[in-house]
Parts: C-alpha cells; sequence; structure tokens
C-alpha cells in the first residue's frame, strides 16, 4: 500500500504514516503531545479505555484533524497506545482511496470523508459490505482562483460549462481575456466525487495531466493545482482556509453566495455537504456506535466546530 500511494497521489515532501499527505499533519497528530487539536474543557462523556476496543480510524487528509480530536477526547492515554495487536495505527491518516479501501476490508472501523463515489460504493457492495453514513459535520465543496483574478463569483452553470470545455477563456464570464486552465482532482478522491456528483449530467473535460516518476517508470497523473493567474481549483472549505491557507487565492461566490459559515450552515450555500463517517453495517465492535452517537452529540460537535467544520447542532 505504501508504495502503491506514491503511484496514485503525488508526493508534496510529506512522508506521513502510511501515505502521502499534501500539507504538513505533524500540528494535528495524535501521536505529537504538542498538537494543536481542539481539546474539551471537561471529560469526555465517552471513554474507551483499552486499545483493543478503540475502533480504528482513518479517512481523508482534510478529515484528520476532526477524527484525530474524537481520539483524543475519548481514547485513554491515545498519545501512548496507538497500535493496534495486529500493529496497526489506531488513527492514521492514508488518504480518502485507501482509507476506503481499509474500511472494505475490515482493518479499519471508521473512514471520514464525503460521500464515497459509485467506484467505492461498488468496491463495498462486491465485498458484501453495506455502508453506514452517520453525518457528523457540515461543509463547503467551493472553487477558487488567483487572488490577481477580477472575478469574485460565478454561477454553478459557468463552472459548469468550464469543466465540460465549452468555457475557455475567463472572458466569456466576464474576466480577462486569459485561456482558464482548470484543474482537477484524482478520482475517487473525496473531492472528485463530489465534483462529479456537481457535474450531474455535464460530462467532466480530461483533466490536465503531467509527467512524474513513480516506482522507476514515467507515468501520468492527474496535475496538481497551480496558483497561476489564470488557474481554477476546488475543494473542501476547510482544507482550502484552515488546513492550507494561502492569501494567494480566493474562494468564489456561486450563484452569488459565499461560502461563509453562516451560509453553510443555513444551507443557502449552494455546494454544502457533510462529512461523514462511514462504518460496515456487520461490524461487531461494541464500541462504534457509542462514539458514533457521541460524535454527534454536545461536546463531539463543539470539537467539529472548534476543528474548523460547521457542526451539525450549534454548541453550547
Amino acid at each position: 500500500m505504501w508504495e502503491r500511494s506514491k503511484t496514485v497521489l503525488p508526493s508534496y515532501g510529506f512522508a506521513y504514516g502510511n501515505g502521502y499527505s499534501s500539507v504538513d499533519l505533524t500540528p494535528y497528530y495524535i501521536d505529537n503531545k504538542e498538537n494543536i487539536l481542539p481539546k474539551l474543557s471537561e471529560k469526555a462523556s465517552l471513554t474507551i479505555e483499552q486499545a483493543s476496543e478503540m475502533p480504528v480510524l482513518d479517512g481523508a487528509e482534510a478529515a484528520y484533524p476532526v477524527y484525530a480530536a474524537f481520539a483524543n477526547a475519548t481514547y485513554e492515554d491515545i498519545t501512548n497506545v496507538n497500535v493496534t495487536p495486529d500493529g496497526f495505527e489506531i488513527v492514521s491518516f492514508t488518504n480518502t482511496i485507501y482509507a476506503f479501501e481499509r474500511l472494505v476490508s475490515g482493518e479499519v472501523d471508521i473512514f471520514f470523508g464525503a460521500q464515497p463515489s459509485p467506484e467505492q460504493q461498488q468496491l463495498a457492495k462486491n465485498a458484501g459490505k453495506e455502508l453506514v453514513m452517520t453525518p457528523i459535520g457540515k461543509e463547503a465543496f467551493v472553487f477558487f482562483v488567483n487572488q490577481k483574478n477580477p472575478l469574485s463569483g460565478l454561477t454553478a452553470d459557468q463552472i459548469r460549462s468550464i469543466y465540460s470545455g465549452k468555457l475557455t477563456n475567463w472572458n466569456e464570464a466576464g474576466g480577462p481575456d486569459e485561456k482558464i486552465r482548470a484543474f482537477q482532482r484524482p478520482a475517487n478522491s473525496g473531492s472528485q466525487t463530489v465534483m462529479e456528483i456537481f457535474m450531474g449530467d455535464t460530462p467532466l473535460m480530461e483533466p490536465l495531466k503531467e509527467e512524474i516518476a513513480g516506482m522507476g517508470d514515467i507515468m501520468e497523473e492527474v496535475a496538481s493545482y497551480r496558483n497561476d493567474k489564470n488557474s481554477i481549483g476546488y475543494s473542501f472549505r476547510f482544507f482550502t482556509t484552515g488546513m492550507n491557507p494561502s492569501e494567494e487565492i480566493k474562494l468564489l461566490e456561486i450563484d452569488g453566495v459565499e461560502p461563509s459559515p453562516e451560509n453553510i450552515a443555513s444551507g443557502h450555500y449552494p455546494l454544502a455537504v457533510h462529512l461523514y463517517a462511514v462504518t460496515l453495517k456487520d461490524n461487531p465492535k461494541e464500541t462504534v456506535q457509542p462514539l458514533l452517537g457521541w460524535m454527534q452529540g454536545p461536546q463531539g460537535q463543539k470539537l467539529v466546530e472548534e476543528t474548523g467544520y460547521i457542526p451539525l447542532i450549534k454548541s453550547e
């Protein structure tokens, strides 16, 4: 899996755990005693004391801070016992693609991320597994451009036209006379799955590609976002503004609505999505359901909010 991960998602220089991350996760790392994870001011109402009873957690990169915060609050002495009897990390990050595979194979008890792609859902079905999707927070799917781009927003139809290849110059959307460079994400990543849902029946054009060295060979991969003046990309709001902030990009309004916390919470922003905790229905571990319930309760939702996501319920 470690070797395979190098050929599917590019390395940005942060070798972490079982996969490559695009940002430095050290500040959120569960084993880092000086981590910046949000913490409860009181003892968690749920405590799991034995390492063997702790649900194994994995998921998307953007979700790592929130599920690490959950474990930090409820797993007794997790900073010192973050290894299962089988030698796996109890709280780990292997990116969306591999984390979901680990869920289906039974290595992971709870996967955190966006809605699984049709291919991932089929993977579970082929394995005879039924997925249970528990919403634990709200998030915004956002589009962003270079700060120097004069446009402040686009309509949903304009974005679909850009990503289907019909709208190719910014001047067709009221911007500068520049050819649009529209970046995509790898297949089955959380943001690509949401993008495909957003496009609906409108087909996505072939993504920009780049040649990289992987496993000793040159291969093509989806090109990573480059913040040129004519670029456009997409991701989730928390990852873009919280984990990987940059003053060089700006988030676009969609249909005249900005992706503010208020607009996400109210549902006014048209591309609001859920962050899910995904489990297998036949998982026998008795602590899984209590932990899911705790995540949706006041303490779990407080950590969701303090991490940077929008809670399902407003914490006190």
